[in-house]
């Protein structure tokens, strides 16, 4: 696993991920070459057919990203992959096409992106081939003792063997050990894998450690080289949770990351405010047709208050277009969104699907209420009711709450108490790896999954 921006992905990801950004950029010179024989180094050179080609690039990573053509739990089937490749394909052909008639001088002349799109066709299919039969080798997948009982550790050794594109093989856990559980029989079934099957990593996932843990042979394996960890933090790195069931304050307390510095709260307040007034500038054309739409389609006020929970848990007005009829809490008092909400308007369907209806709550990121990432705030009475069924959920109210975030782009729309503990538990990931380069990757995502209406609710 590799660590940017604060997120964990798989090696093999990333490894994809460069080796097809050569192949699209190389294909593209080829082609600018092949079709150019002798005055291809004056477009490549002078006419600054590089960068053409790099920004041509950069457009066949982004449709890629967006048909999910590197998420690590697509990457296993591979007749989709290849459906998704010939598509991403046709896109950028008809990109290209719209691009060469309408702008000619962008790309580089003579047929040469046809060319390129040609050779790019029969490289991505060849790469990714040899990529699927690649990272399916023996040698190059990470054996994995799990050290622990019970549905946590049953969990994570389910997780590691769905998810085979991160190159680990569970070769064992304790739940296969026969007759009683204690210290020598953990002991001897840990041992008799690591030294059988070579196993280059340790996962401790046992809820309770006390008489049963073998301290010393997990430090004779330490010291001869086997990683130990434990399993909250691994759990942390291949689901981008942190898990709440078996979370320890001492964990909390000691964990890497949950650090606020004043320059990076400055910075940040700076960077919010600023892309949230000219959000709004931008979206002022949107305005009066948003109102008019609102006020046509069903009686009452066009904008909707709500109280929320911020930061230290303030309470502070958040705005939106109204969505929903006015009467809609009238019989039920406070209660979540539901699948077809018959409360939801026509318009309001619209606007909620299009993240129109959130415009308004730029003005809560000017005063300072929120931020464009983070936690979403709650209403107090759901805050209230929450933070005495789920551990740790007043956490999330460390950091303002957000317009998005990472929590909405890894996890479908909740309207129950199950779905409040998965989001907490991506709350807690995004507050303990806060940083700039994080918020930029989740702005990202929610970009993606609003163009291809994702998630709405």
């Amino acid at each position: 696993m590799i660590r940017l921006f604060k997120v964990y992905y798989p090696l093999r990801t990333l490894v994809l991920l460069v080796g097809e950004a050569m192949i699209v950029w190389l294909s593209f010179v080829l082609g600018t070459m092949l079709q150019n024989r002798e005055d291809s180094w004056l477009l490549l050179n002078v006419e600054n057919g590089y960068v053409k080609i790099l920004a041509v690039t950069a457009i066949v990573l982004l449709f890629s990203h967006w048909f999910d053509l590197y998420d690590s739990s697509n990457l296993g089937a591979k007749w989709d992959q290849i459906f998704r490749v010939l598509l991403v394909l046709g896109f950028v052909a008809l990109a290209l096409s719209a691009v060469g008639f309408l702008y000619p001088s962008i790309l580089p002349g003579n047929g040469s992106a046809l060319a390129g799109l040609i050779i790019l066709t029969f490289a991505l299919l060849g790469w990714r081939s040899a990529y699927f039969w690649m990272v399916k080798q023996p040698f190059l997948r990470e054996r994995v003792y799990v050290l622990g009982t019970g549905e946590r550790a049953l969990r994570l050794v389910t997780g590691l063997r769905e998810r085979s594109t991160l190159g680990i093989d569970v070769v064992g856990w304790t739940g296969d050990v026969e007759g009683e559980l204690n210290r020598d029989t953990v002991a001897s079934h840990l041992m008799g894998l690591a030294k059988g099957e070579g196993v280059h990593r340790v996962i401790v996932a046992m809820p309770n450690r006390r008489g049963t843990l073998p301290v010393e042979e997990l430090l004779d394996l330490r010291l001869g080289g086997v990683k130990v960890e434990e399993a909250t933090s691994w759990l942390e790195k291949i689901t981008g949770r942190i898990e709440v069931e078996q979370l320890y304050p001492s964990w909390l307390i000691f964990a890497e990351g949950f650090r606020f510095s004043f320059m990076f709260r400055l910075i940040r307040r700076a960077m919010n405010f600023s892309v949230a007034l000219v959000g709004l500038v931008v979206s002022l054309p949107l305005l009066p047709f948003i109102v008019l739409a609102v006020r046509l389609d069903s009686s009452g006020p066009v904008l909707y208050r709500q109280q929320r929970v911020g930061r230290r848990g303030e309470i502070f007005y958040c705005y939106k277009f109204r969505t929903m009829r006015v009467d809609a809490e009238a019989d039920t008092g406070a209660t979540w969104s539901s699948d077809d909400d018959p409360r939801i308007t026509r318009v309001g369907k619209f606007l909620r699907s299009a993240r129109f209806d959130e415009i308004p709550q730029l003005w809560c990121v000017l005063r300072g209420d929120m931020h464009f990432v983070g936690p979403r705030p709650e209403r107090p009475e759901f805050v209230e009711w929450l933070s005495k069924e789920i551990p740790y959920y007043g956490v999330r109210h460390v950091v303002r709450p957000g317009i998005t975030g990472w929590a909405q782009v890894q996890y479908k729309y909740g309207n129950t108490l199950a779905d409040a503990r998965e989001k907490l538990q991506y709350d807690l990931f995004y507050i303990k790896n806060a940083s700039l380069g994080l918020d930029l990757v989740i702005m990202f995502q929610t970009i993606k999954i609003v163009l291809l209406g994702r998630g709405a609710q």
